[in-house]
């Protein structure tokens, strides 16, 4: 499964370009496909102190790049463009027309990304055993 990504990186590139297209779109085209309205942000589970979808996003396109550059020793440099990325893409949202910036959501990226970060770091100690 690891070579699978490892061989056909592009996965991980277009995962990329969807998640900055729904992210920078003014509006929820996820709502729109829902719903059919652009205004309604459909929800996966309830939140908690974070937004849980944006959790589950970074999670999911963390998950990607680990396992597409597992091979490789690019690790640090995916960690520094999933942390940076998470940031940015929510700053966006300061000028977008449409979207809110909201630290629950800012927070909810960044723990999608370290919980892959741990779990990886972990997996990477036990395999010296």
């Amino acid at each position: 499964m690891i070579k699978f990504f490892s061989k056909y990186k592009f996965i991980f590139y277009l995962a990329n370009i969807f998640l900055i297209i729904f992210y920078i779109y003014p509006g929820s085209i996820l709502g729109y496909f829902i719903y059919g309205d652009l205004q309604a942000q459909p929800q996966i589970t309830r939140d908690f102190i974070v937004s849980t979808n944006h959790v589950y996003a970074f999670f999911l396109i963390s998950l990607l790049g680990f396992l597409t550059f597992k091979e490789s020793n690019k690790s640090n440099l995916l960690i520094l463009y999933l942390l940076i990325l998470s940031i940015i893409l929510e700053t966006l949202h300061l000028v977008i027309p449409e979207r809110s910036f909201e630290l629950a959501d800012l927070f909810g990226n960044l723990i999608g990304v370290i919980i892959l970060i741990i779990i990886n770091y972990f997996g990477k100690t036990n395999e010296n055993y």
